[in-house]
């Protein structure tokens, strides 16, 4: 039996759009003639440019190893109909997070809650690295109050703030995406901060993030 060679309907596709472009009429067999649409991941984050964006190529590579509490990874995570958000911060070699609920996801409360929420431990804040979102279009301002230097991971690159993602996904498990923010109270963000950051981890030989960063903070009061 001769070998059989498999062909995608994409590979069919790019062939018919090549042709297209080049002056043939193939495109004229197809069942539906829409414009073709670009994948989001062709190359280029469409919700613009953050002015003075410094990229995460730029981190000092030892924030990587995770052996030094002070670096923080931020987010924001949406209720459903895209109403409200928590802002989430967590401490990379710690898990330490802290939550904060805004009204609407503008950069002005956003930037506004990283401040009032880091503010208290700002000798353990020495970066923080977001993704592209324009929520954080006010990083100067937030470095400029907290004394810190901020990064912004590469599009389509979730993974490079995989602390933030793996906490993101414990708390979707008190927050479903279905569930309107507008249900979540205060005392409920504190109580599920708590219960997360007083979770023994494996990975800190089954201390708790919460155990592991006060340490760290009162060896830094302990200097002053």
């Amino acid at each position: 039996m001769a070998n059989q060679v498999g062909i995608s309907h994409e590979t069919i596709y790019r062939h018919v759009y090549a042709d297209k472009a080049a002056g043939g009429n193939l495109y004229q067999q197809l069942r539906c003639q829409k414009k073709r649409k670009k994948r989001y991941a062709s190359g280029r984050d469409r919700r613009g440019q953050i002015v003075g964006r410094r990229p995460i190529s730029e981190r000092p590579a030892h924030i990587e190893t995770r052996s030094q509490v002070g670096h923080w990874e931020g987010d924001t995570v949406i209720g459903a109909a895209h109403k409200q958000a928590v802002v989430t911060l967590v401490e990379r070699k710690s898990g330490y997070a802290v939550l904060a609920k805004v009204k609407n996801k503008t950069s002005d409360l956003v930037s506004s809650a990283i401040i009032t929420k880091l503010n208290a431990v700002t000798p353990l804040v020495k970066t923080l690295t977001f993704d592209n979102g324009k929520e954080f279009a006010e990083h100067a301002r937030i470095d400029t109050a907290l004394q810190s230097t901020t990064y912004f991971a590469d599009p389509f690159a979730s993974w490079q703030r995989g602390s933030n993602e793996n906490f993101n996904g414990l708390l979707r498990q008190y927050i479903p995406k279905k569930r309107p923010l507008s249900t979540v109270t205060d005392k409920e963000l504190r109580m599920i901060q708590d219960r997360l950051n007083n979770r023994p981890r494996k990975r800190l030989g089954f201390k708790t993030p919460n155990e592991v960063f006060m340490q760290s903070l009162n060896r830094v009061a302990l200097r002053v």
